[in-house]
């Protein structure tokens, strides 16, 4: 699988004035939304900039989203249940000083204010698929680095199998937190595995620049083969644990939304069916493709198991 080198991070204004943006196989396309992804809204224009066709399974001619559309159609239900609202409602979010704390069952505990993460991880480009479970798609250029480098510094402790992330949790500054509808913060977790996985993101800019607080910052997960809601954002605490956790929308609706949420064409979910997605700023719908497009990278950490079952 090759990789965008961070050298190559091309500024927004040459993202959308390039002609062609070569993509590394399995780095095609998907940015993270914190949130169930909300169906319908505007389709925003396209970006100008594209991947060359190629024959490789994870690769295609898929332009990416623009930027407005990304940065102006977020779920991020802290601030609203509407994608439009969010940006202005987050609009000013401070996101410095900023920690995140990472412990549980780890040899080397500790907390990092942001400006250490991006001073001791080497920062990388990689453009993702984004599927949300709502059915519709973007496709972001990250910024970032593999989650991985964070966890084998904390030197995971012999019985740890899982991870288990956590969103900011300031009811004064993010409003919706004061709703009891949900049971904040937002939690997310994933398997050790899946967390180690080369694919997994800790991402801290899109497009070249900073990201947005509507984007997560100052650093949030992207897992390109997960449905959106996964990718959590605003992250303050990862933990090991040894028992999976309880994500918020596992516990919030346990019948439509299951620990894995793998991108699975042939399973629906409850109320929108997942064998087709509208791209956000094309018209018609596209075929989904299971892992999204990435099986060939991580369907091995399945195997024998049951999709169905393991949603």
């Amino acid at each position: 699988m090759d990789k965008i080198s961070s050298s190559e991070i091309t500024p927004e204004h040459l993202f959308f004035s390039r002609r062609q943006l070569l993509v590394g196989a399995g780095l095609l396309v998907a940015g993270a939304l914190a949130g169930g992804c909300g169906a319908g809204g505007p389709s925003p224009r396209a970006a100008s900039s594209s991947a060359p066709p190629s024959s490789g399974s994870n690769q295609s001619s898929e332009s990416l989203t623009s930027y407005e559309a990304v940065t102006g159609y977020n779920n991020f239900y802290e601030f609203s249940l509407e994608k439009e609202d969010v940006a202005a409602l987050a609009k000013g979010f401070k996101t410095t000083p900023w920690t995140i704390e990472v412990g549980g069952m780890v040899n080397r505990p500790r907390t990092y204010g942001i400006e250490d993460i991006l001073k001791t991880f080497a920062q990388e480009e990689r453009i993702y698929r984004f599927r949300c479970v709502e059915a519709w798609s973007m496709v972001i250029p990250w910024t970032g680095f593999p989650l991985a480098k964070l966890l084998e510094e904390a030197e995971p402790a012999p019985g740890a199998k899982y991870v288990r992330f956590q969103t900011l949790f300031d009811p004064q500054r993010m409003a919706m937190q004061q709703d009891n509808s949900f049971d904040w913060p937002y939690i997310e977790g994933l398997r050790l595995d899946e967390a180690m996985h080369d694919l997994t993101l800790l991402a801290t800019g899109l497009y070249g620049k900073p990201a947005l607080p509507q984007n997560g910052a100052p650093i949030r997960l992207v897992v390109p083969w997960k449905y959106g809601f996964k990718s959590i954002k605003s992250i303050v605490k990862i933990d090991l644990v040894a028992d999976m956790p309880v994500s918020f929308w596992m516990a919030a609706s346990p019948d439509e939304y299951g620990f894995y949420s793998n991108v699975n064409p042939d399973v629906p979910h409850p109320r929108w069916p997942q064998s087709t997605e509208r791209r956000i700023g094309e018209l018609g719908r596209r075929r989904t493709m299971p892992f999204n497009g990435y099986a060939e990278q991580v369907a091995s950490l399945y195997a024998g198991m049951d999709l169905r079952k393991n949603f």
